[in-house]
Formats: C-alpha cells, structure tokens, sequence
C-alpha cells in the first residue's frame, strides 16, 4: 500500500512540477535540457505500463518456472558476450584481538580493594600525613610567595576554552520574481526599482522577502501581500481584497493606488502608508512597531499623521481601559 502503479504515476506528477520550470528556463536556450526531461518523464510513464502488464498488485513470481540456483545464476552470467563473471569475494578480516580479561580483572579487583582499605582507616587516615610548620606555611611567610608562582593542581583538568565560532560569510541568494502555484514570490532583490507583477487573478497572494533599495508594482486585483525582512523597500498596489503585512522590516513605504480592507505592521522600525480616496476605511493595526506615518490625500496633496506608538492604561473600575497618549511636540 499504496499500489505500485498509482505511486508511480505521483511519482511522475511530482517530478512534472519540477520539470516544467527546467523547460521553462531552457526551453529556447538549450534543447539538452529539454530531451533530459522527456527522457526522464518516459521513464517513469514506461515503468507504469511495466508494472500494469507484469506486477499489478507488486512484485510477484513465477510458480511454474524454474528453480533459481546458484549454477544457473552463473551459467547465465558467463553465456552471455557483455556480461562478465562476478568478482570473487573479499578476504575474511582476520581474528579479533585476544584480551587478557582475566589479568585485567584481577588488578581491578585489587585496586578497588587498596582504595576500600584506605577508606576503611577512619580518623587513622591522617596519621599519614606530615606536619607544617609556620616557616613553611606560603600564607604566613610572604618570602615564599615570591620564589615562584603556584603550582597548578594536579586533579583539576585545565582545558583551553573554545574559541567562538567564526562568522560564516553571508550567502549571495539569486533574485527571484516568479508565479509558483498561486504564490508570487519575490525573493532577494537589490537596487531593483522596475519590478513589476502583471496578469494577477483573484486568487493569488504575493510574499516579498528580504528585498533591499528596491520598488514592486502589483498591478490588477490580488488576495494578500506579505513584505518580510526588507529594508528600504517600495510597494505600490492596485486592489488588495484581504490583508497587507509587514513584517520584521525597516523604511518601507507602501501607496494604496485602489482598496485594501487592513494593513498590518510587525515588529517593523518606519513604515509610510499613503492611502487612496478608496481606501480611507482601511484598518491599520500595529504592534511592536515605531514612526509609522498615514498619509491622507488632501486637496491635491497628502497630510501626514503619526500612528501612536505610546499607550496609557487606566482601571476604570471594572475592566482596563487603554488611551493613546499625547504625543507633546
């Protein structure tokens, strides 16, 4: 389970997906790519007509034909112009050492024993120990700290402490700006200020991720937008029908050409939103967020308010009331 037929054929459909891009990027450039890919997608096409004739429902054997051996194995081997015999077997390892478990014992046994009969003296332990005098006591005799430094003990290990790892150096991604499935992604662009996404379908969402010093135009009607770990980026829009996000990001300016129904800001230092006619109903939710800026369209022009970055909490007596406070220029 699954059938070895159907899991082929996903199998196939699996490794369509990625084919199609490789025909996409070769398809004028280089025709050996694309003969590679037809190849590979017969493959997996003649192996399920194979297994549909032979093995339906898996692997199955002959109970009429004849009996494997290794004779016939060989026979078949050798018959055969192209074929070659096997090559013969590797050498056995040779014997494993012998230990001496018994000699190896014993002396465990008899050091353990000493150690338990040390052990064993109680308050006649110390009877082995040899007595100082006040002369020869480092801690009242300063002339004896000055013969040398102390000697490190012997029963503490003194093992250097490791050194903190290297900065690996940063990896150069390659720019994406592509439709897979219904997600444009719009990946790793720098110093780009012509992007453009066009033929967009309800459906679609786009997510922007780690774009630098660069500016996107999303033309037609689209289900969300998601800006991730930019910096300095520029997004203009037509019609959004659920949410923009931003997110871990810092000096993004975004302009509402149509409608969008909310625009959320995370964790994100400078964020400019310049909203249209149509879209002066839009939600703005904020958290963790600093210098966020509206701006209203006004005769002719856009005005400029600030979105609140301090609050003041207050009990009222039954539950927390929360205020935006003054900001006191």
């Amino acid at each position: 389970s699954p059938k070895p037929g159907p899991y082929v054929k996903e199998m196939n459909d699996a490794a369509t997906f990625y084919t199609n891009r490789v025909l996409k990027d070769y398809k004028n450039s280089d025709t050996r790519h694309v003969d590679w890919v037809k190849s590979y997608l017969n493959i997996w096409s003649e192996l399920q007509a194979y297994i549909k004739e032979h093995h339906t429902t898996g692997l199955t054997w002959s109970k009429t034909g004849p009996v494997a051996s290794s004779m016939s194995m060989r026979s078949v081997l050798t018959s055969g112009s192209c074929l070659s015999p096997p090559p013969p077997p590797p050498p056995p390892p040779g014997p494993p050492p012998i230990l001496d478990t018994e000699t190896a014992k014993d002396e465990g046994t008899a050091s353990r024993s000493a150690l338990f009969a040390q052990l064993n003296q109680g308050e006649a332990i110390t009877k082995g120990l040899r007595h100082v005098s006040d002369d020869q006591k480092t801690h009242k005799n300063p002339s004896l700290r000055a013969q040398g430094p102390p000697v490190r003990s012997p029963t503490k290990s003194h093992t250097p402490s490791p050194t903190s790892p290297k900065n690996s150096p940063q990896q150069n991604h390659a720019p994406v700006l592509e439709l897979e499935g219904k997600k444009w992604r719009v990946e790793y662009q720098e110093d780009k200020n012509d992007l453009v996404i066009n033929n967009t379908e309800l459906k679609q969402v786009a997510y922007i991720f780690k774009c630098n010093k660069s500016t996107l135009q999303i033309k037609g009607k689209i289900n969300s937008i998601t800006i991730d770990n930019c910096k300095k980026f520029g997004l203009v829009f037509d019609n959004v029908v659920g949410i923009v996000e931003v997110i871990n990001s810092r000096d993004i300016q975004i302009q509402v050409m149509g409608k969008v129904p909310t625009i959320s800001i995370n964790k994100t230092e400078g964020c400019h939103i310049y909203l249209s006619e149509e879209s002066l109903d839009c939600e703005i939710v904020s958290a963790k967020s600093s210098e966020m800026n509206i701006l209203i369209p006004q005769d002719g022009d856009y005005k400029e308010f600030p979105v609140p970055e301090q609050f003041k909490t207050a009990w009222d007596g039954s539950k927390l009331v929360t205020e935006p406070a003054e900001i006191v220029g």
